[in-house]
């Protein structure tokens, strides 16, 4: 496997993948572990050890305090890749009479709120000095760039997402100067998330994408956290 080594971040680092089950989020998870400066990779999911499901703020709690105990000194890397647009249940919405309040909640759920209470729970992880804390957006989540309408609630919950990152990123400055909180792009990926639109034929390799996306991150300065960048470091619009 072609690997990224992040050279921004101490031989031995430590880090966390959070969605790994996921297509992006194995592929993130390989390719730290084949970085030889890379010490450890903890990867959470619902059926992982600690479990991680969004649907339970209690046992995000719980998993962020196994984390702690099992990185003493912080963690130098946390990427958050999970992310819901469709499900056997539904698709994305294509008008305003598509909405519906379940499927609001459920993709609001997994895109907005449960990236909060990561942002609550494990960002006080993050070691000190350089740390590097990535989530998962999309560009259809920008306001500006919405040009074809549609897919109302992955949109608005991945601009809410956006909003968070900024906000979060503005407080964790304040008391770890050297930390760098993003929103960051993957583009189309050729996983379960995209397949039903085209994404094996127009999507990229979940490795590539993934080592992309740590090469974006390892070259990112303090002064860019709270950004919402694309998968090529391009600066995205709100």
């Amino acid at each position: 496997m072609t690997g990224v080594a992040m050279s921004s971040l101490p031989p031995g680092y430590r880090a966390i993948v959070v969605g790994a089950s996921g297509g992006l989020g194995a592929a993130f998870v390989a390719q730290l572990q084949a970085d030889p400066r890379c010490g450890s990779v903890l990867a959470l999911h619902r059926g992982s050890s600690p479990p991680l499901d969004f649907d339970d703020e209690a046992g995000v709690a719980a998993a962020a305090a196994v984390a702690a105990d099992a990185g003493p000194g912080g963690f130098h890397l946390i990427v958050n890749a999970a992310g819901l647009l469709h499900s056997p249940q539904f698709m994305p919405e294509k008008k305003l009479g598509d909405l519906q309040l379940a499927q609001m909640e459920q993709v609001f759920r997994v895109n907005s709120v449960g990236p909060a209470l990561l942002l609550r729970h494990f960002s006080p992880l993050l070691a000190p000095g350089r740390a590097l804390m990535a989530m998962l957006s999309a560009k259809v989540g920008s306001i500006g760039d919405n040009r074809l309408g549609g897919w109302y609630s992955y949109r608005a919950s991945k601009a809410a997402l956006n909003m968070l990152v900024r906000t979060a990123a503005i407080e964790i400055r304040r008391r770890q100067a050297d930390a760098v909180l993003v929103a960051l792009h993957p583009g189309t990926v050729d996983t379960g998330l995209s397949r039903p639109f085209g994404g094996a034929r127009l999507g990229r390799p979940a490795e590539q994408a993934a080592r992309e996306m740590l090469a974006v991150l390892d070259g990112l300065q303090a002064d860019q956290s709270g950004r919402f960048l694309s998968y090529r470091g391009e600066a995205l619009p709100w």
